[in-house]
């Protein structure tokens, strides 16, 4: 396989620059069609195997110092390190990779995980990074916005309860609590769009490959979190009825399942890239635990929620890596050439 060298719009140091963006798509498709001549890359259509790139939540908010919710991993620069290096993968691999899906958390005020859904007795609302129990929903410490009731079209009194029985589905599970994030990649913001190193790389895949590489959009549900690209968090209300519009993912579940070979990547590793890939295995050791072989984490790519002083997730993403590993999916590097990795057939 003739070695692709990185094409001459790509400069490293943007995958440390929150002010870089792709500003003349028209020339990058030109640099594309280019690359696709001299090194003979053949449309997307034609692969003899089908080798799908899921990438999770790359994107500003989680990408930079500057961004709401930064995984900076335990070196400071974890989610910049691992775009520069995600990117690289993908200009090198243009030959071989099918398919990328960037998915993207979209995000509205008014949702059970921020601030603004949720009111203290004095009329205040608690601040980020709080953590809500069910038991003060209980007991009164917080009650659900009136604002948002309105919005959703149900009963305060209603909403409230809500607010508590997800608590306790929640804390049921053991995974987590309800924790209010600050907010962050909400719609129409600069804290929404990809990274600009991972759009420039999955633009000219697709220019260079005849690719569609649409995103998923994940996250807009008022009444649950949605980590995992797969599933909500919870789908059922305390009355018994089904969330509006929570529901499982089937369509890119068997877009997936139907590709030779899977690579997942993303931010964090502790939170929505783990519940992706968790999610993933559920399904496919459902069909056939052989298929967790043709899943390829890269795990030089992603990085685990880290406050100092404050959390560390890293340990926990570990522990999840570990698991994944031990049934069957692979552990790989980006820098390890694709045809050295373990059963890829390329």
């Amino acid at each position: 396989m003739k070695k692709i060298q990185l094409p001459p719009n790509y400069n490293d140091a943007n995958a440390y620059n929150s002010g870089f963006a792709v500003k003349n798509i028209s020339e990058l498709q030109k640099t594309a069609e280019q690359w696709k001549k001299t090194y003979s890359l053949k449309p997307v259509g034609g692969d003899r195997n089908k080798i799908h790139l899921l990438i999770i939540d790359d994107q500003f908010d989680f990408s930079f110092a500057d961004g709401a919710l930064y995984v900076g991993g335990r070196s400071g620069t974890g989610a910049m390190d691992d775009q520069k290096r995600l990117a690289e993968f993908i200009f090198r691999n243009l030959g071989v990779i099918s398919q990328i899906t960037p998915t993207m958390d979209s995000h509205l005020p008014y949702q059970i995980f921020f601030p603004v859904a949720h009111v203290l007795d004095d009329g205040s609302h608690p601040e980020p990074n709080t953590m809500i129990l069910a038991d003060e929903y209980k007991h009164g410490k917080y009650r659900a916005n009136p604002a948002m009731a309105r919005q959703i079209g149900v009963d305060p009194v209603w909403l409230s309860k809500q607010f508590a029985y997800y608590c306790e589905q929640l804390e049921a599970k053991g995974k987590y609590k309800l924790y209010l994030w600050p907010y962050h990649c909400m719609l129409g913001s600069n804290g929404h769009k990809l990274a600009g190193v991972i759009e420039e790389a999955r633009l000219f895949h697709s220019f260079a490959r005849g690719a569609a590489n649409i995103p998923e959009i994940k996250g807009g549900n008022p009444l649950t979190e949605h980590y995992s690209i797969f599933s909500p968090e919870v789908s059922v209300c305390w009355d018994g009825q089904a969330i509006p519009g929570a529901q499982k993912n089937t369509a890119l579940i068997r877009k997936l399942v139907a590709s030779d070979y899977v690579i997942m990547t993303g931010q964090a590793a502790s939170h929505c890239l783990k519940e992706s890939i968790e999610d993933f295995l559920a399904e496919i050791l459902a069909i056939d635990p052989e298929l967790a072989k043709k899943v390829y984490i890269l795990q030089d790519c992603t990085s685990s929620v880290v406050v100092p002083g404050i959390v560390d997730f890293t340990d926990e993403a570990e522990k999840a890596m570990q698991k994944f590993q031990d049934a069957g999916m692979n552990l790989v590097s980006s820098t390890n050439p694709m045809e050295n990795w373990p059963g890829m057939k390329l």
